[in-house]
């Protein structure tokens, strides 16, 4: 197996006298399709913050594409920053920019070419998470909600970074849009040659495109293939894993 592009060992992260995180540990590896679940209060989101290096961990260290990113200063952490995207949950789309406009500032940021080329770019972009040309110079607002959230994916995908990180994609979606959204995000793992990381609840994703799992318990991460997950004893896996709507889930998978 290859080395890690993600590498986390010994966090800790506690607030107060809670501890969330207790030397926990976690390696993703490259085109793989990472996906983090845990019950609410697991700490899901403060891991990804912590990976993405906007919480400092007690203790522990994350490596990311062999670079320690706890302690970068700001010249370091900037230059390293530009080789993943983040799609937030509600898409965190700037409401007074148009759909372009969104798609254009990280490039607008970090990239030195002429305003054409950028807009350029940036409809490629659009295309490319299934969005039409008329969708560029809407605003958020006169989105639907899955329309938003290709918009939020074609911004994290503006610098072509290899590493992609997701926070509950399909959250708020029909399941229409969702078995569309994960269909893209497999789609462009495919065609980009992406490492993707998503925090979700949903079964549906995490059965149909996740190569591996990590589930937050008891302040650790335990982690497998969706199969052999299901399989663990800790009673909130099995719980979450053996209820009637994983079996529906993966019986759905298994027709496919």
């Amino acid at each position: 197996m290859s080395e890690p592009i993600i590498s986390a060992r010994g966090l800790v992260n506690r607030f107060g006298e809670q501890f969330v995180h207790d030397r926990l540990d976690l390696d993703v590896y490259p085109g793989e399709i990472f996906g983090i679940v845990g019950a609410s209060g697991t700490g899901k989101s403060v891991l990804l913050r912590t990976l993405l290096g906007l919480h400092q961990p007690e203790a522990g260290q994350v490596s990311m594409a062999g670079h320690d990113i706890c302690g970068l200063g700001e010249a370091a952490g900037r230059n390293l920053h530009r080789h993943w995207g983040v799609m937030y949950q509600n898409g965190a789309l700037f409401s007074g920019l148009t759909v372009i406009e969104n798609i254009e500032m990280p490039m607008a940021e970090y990239l030195y070419l002429p305003e054409e080329v950028v807009h350029e770019l940036a409809m490629i972009k659009l295309g490319m998470v299934g969005l039409p040309d008329s969708a560029a110079n809407k605003f958020p607002a006169e989105l639907s909600g899955g329309m938003v959230k290709r918009a939020g994916l074609a911004r994290a995908l503006a610098l072509d970074p290899p590493l992609l990180f997701l926070d509950e994609p399909t959250s708020g979606l029909d399941p229409i849009a969702a078995d569309g959204f994960d269909r893209l995000i497999l789609g462009l793992r495919s065609q980009l040659g992406l490492t993707v990381v998503m925090v979700t609840h949903d079964l549906d994703t995490l059965f149909n495109t996740c190569d591996r799992i990590g589930v937050l318990v008891d302040q650790h991460m335990v982690a497998g293939k969706p199969v052999d997950i299901m399989h663990n004893p800790n009673p909130w896996i099995q719980e979450y894993f053996g209820g009637h709507r994983a079996q529906r889930a993966l019986t759905a998978l298994t027709k496919i």
